[in-house]
């Protein structure tokens, strides 16, 4: 069992640092300690394999790891309540959401911290039949105590976590993982870290779900992790330097704005090994850039919460610039179909179609909705709800989602299309695309962009310009500019938010509501509130939203005509980019005031 590894590596050096956090330093002892004495708690408050134990604590908090350890060692199933994905405190669920899922859940033990121990207690008055208690949290540096005698041994097909994705209703999907699947992720994950030496995972995203595979994979394997509550540019590149950080997952915005960060090409760059990015497509404009800054450790990943990670564009996938918009290809473990609507026949090579994908790192479905289960998991098979094609060297291209489909006088506008056009604008850093329902329920293609910093501009700037590179009818009624673009928890664009805050008659907003201090600038009509920390619905966890998966060899999942210059050679990406000796890159490179 992963756990059992963790706890293994962790005894080899207690002394040893394992995990980092703003100035804490947490060692092997204290962390193994914890997750004992945690365990010894749950079992002796009668938590065994069937049970649900929930867990509320502050985002990427080492502790958050024991708790989640001690409950797969009693073949418990834990789940983290705070919410999905979260990032920061403003993102939590309200309490009588929480309350719902402890419900819905059947928990029977709830684990706090010390900042959530009075929500906590709440809970417990709402939902009978729960209990809280506090995740021990040792100092010690020694051997940690003894496990409980004859811990029972989960089987494959019990469930080991239950996850939060968003829902069309606004109500969070429960996804269902089970103790097979999660040993398949972090086996998986485990084999294929850099063999040059520990890794060092730096995590920016939520360690409670997201990363946490990747960051089991890496404590068992004797490396470390440091925790970041949120992202900030200049927090990550002073991370890379002070930790000597080997791997980095980023949502494709966070990417972005190392790019632009000032410091970023005087930052020693050298320890990288991997930067995983995915969440959104990114611009293959920018994803070149990011070549140049970082050189041969870039690996885009495609997956949902419900799969896993199901395609990678390799380090030398990145090198070529014909493959930069695609998607890469399907992992070796992973089956792709391209199919026709509903999940029909496979259609050929360059039609778009229905990504349906059989996987060992599939989920078990969702938890309490048997109807959506049966729709989305059929026969082995999942049905993804995104659109794509298979080009002329057999990587996937994806096109957009079935339900993004903006329907506009009797025609479907894609989104990611119109998206992509303004990217290419020269003073746009980044674009969002959304459908908005006018008074007549006809719905209005929306665009929100970030423009790089002293760019102007006018409507019939942006605006014409999709007209030109599209048709007339792509053209978006109302562009909004935005100091910078609100995100979803996981780094995505907050589509839910923007269309929430866009006005249905926009001619009737223009006359009452001119703009005001504080709303961004607006190219065409109307304007909006300044974006807050309102809570709010993410969006869909898409193009990759889960455990980086960057290593193994890709299998074609189409027909594979022709190749590019150079992409026949189908390496590990850690291999590829040179294992043993750094890329020309990576040399010292140290920022101006720094050692």
């Amino acid at each position: 069992m992963y756990v059992r590894r963790i706890l293994d590596a962790l005894g080899k050096d207690p002394g040893r640092v394992v995990i980092h956090r703003a100035d804490e330093a947490v060692t092997a002892g204290r962390l193994a300690g914890s997750v004992r004495a945690t365990t010894a708690l749950l079992h002796s408050r009668g938590v065994r394999p069937g049970d649900t134990v929930a867990v509320l604590t502050g985002p990427n908090r080492p502790l958050m790891l024991g708790a989640r350890y001690a409950v797969h060692l009693l073949g418990a199933t834990s789940v983290y309540v705070r919410s999905m994905n979260p990032r920061t405190d403003t993102e939590t669920f309200t309490v009588a959401t929480q309350a719902q899922l402890l419900q819905d859940l059947r928990v029977s033990v709830l684990l706090v911290d010390d900042e959530s121990a009075e929500r906590g207690t709440w809970l417990t008055r709402r939902v009978p039949g729960v209990t809280a208690l506090t995740v021990p949290w040792g100092t010690g540096d020694g051997p940690a105590g003894p496990l409980p005698a004859r811990l029972p041994e989960p089987r494959p097909d019990d469930l080991a976590t239950v996850e939060f994705t968003s829902g069309s209703t606004g109500r969070p999907k429960m996804v269902a993982q089970r103790y097979d699947t999660r040993e398949e992720l972090v086996s998986r994950l485990a084999h294929g870290l850099d063999p040059r030496g520990p890794a060092t995972l730096l995590s920016v995203t939520p360690i409670s779900h997201t990363t946490a595979p990747m960051a089991d994979a890496v404590l068992a394997s004797g490396g470390r992790v440091v925790l970041h509550d949120e992202f900030d540019a200049s927090d990550v590149l002073d991370a890379f330097e002070r930790h000597r950080v080997t791997d980095v997952y980023l949502a494709v915005p966070h990417l972005y704005r190392l790019l632009d960060h000032p410091a970023a090409p005087l930052t020693d760059l050298s320890s990288l090994r991997r930067i995983t990015y995915s969440g959104t497509p990114a611009a293959p404009a920018r994803v070149a850039r990011a070549v140049e800054l970082f050189g041969d450790v870039l690996i885009q990943v495609y997956g949902t919460t419900e799969a896993g990670g199901i395609s990678s564009l390799n380090p030398l996938d990145h090198r070529e610039p014909e493959l930069l918009g695609s998607a890469g290809r399907p992992f070796p473990w992973v089956r792709v179909e391209v199919r026709g609507p509903g999940g029909g026949p496979q259609v050929e090579r360059g039609v778009s179609g229905e990504i349906w994908i059989s996987s060992p790192t599939v989920t078990a479905g969702y938890l309490g909705d048997e109807e959506r289960t049966g729709t989305v998991f059929r026969d082995g098979w999942l049905c993804t709800g995104d659109l794509g094609h298979w080009d002329r060297y057999g990587y996937l291209r994806l096109d957009g989602r079935v339900g993004d489909v903006i329907k506009h006088g009797g025609l479907k506008l894609d989104p990611a299309a119109i998206e992509e056009a303004l990217m290419r604008h020269p003073q746009v850093r980044q674009a969002t695309v959304f459908g908005v329902r006018d008074r007549d329920w006809v719905e209005q293609v929306h665009a929100a962009v970030e423009l790089y910093s002293g760019a102007g501009h006018t409507s019939c700037d942006l605006r014409g310009y999709v007209a030109a590179a599209l048709t007339p009818e792509h053209t978006p009624v109302r562009v909004s500019v935005w100091p910078k673009l609100p995100l979803t928890p996981s780094g995505k664009p907050d589509r839910a938010y923007l269309r929430s805050v866009s006005p249905p008659d926009l001619a009737a907003r223009d006359a009452a509501d001119p703009p005001g201090p504080g709303a961004p600038a607006t190219a065409g009509h109307g304007t909006d509130p300044p974006y807050g920390t309102a809570a709010r619905h993410g969006t869909e966890n898409r193009h990759g939203a889960d455990p980086p998966y960057g290593t193994g060899v890709p299998r074609v999942g189409g027909p594979a005509l022709s190749s590019p210059r150079g992409a026949t050679a189908r390496a590990d990406p850690v291999r590829a980019s040179g294992a043993g000796h750094q890329p020309d890159h990576a040399t010292s490179r140290t920022r101006k005031g720094v050692p």
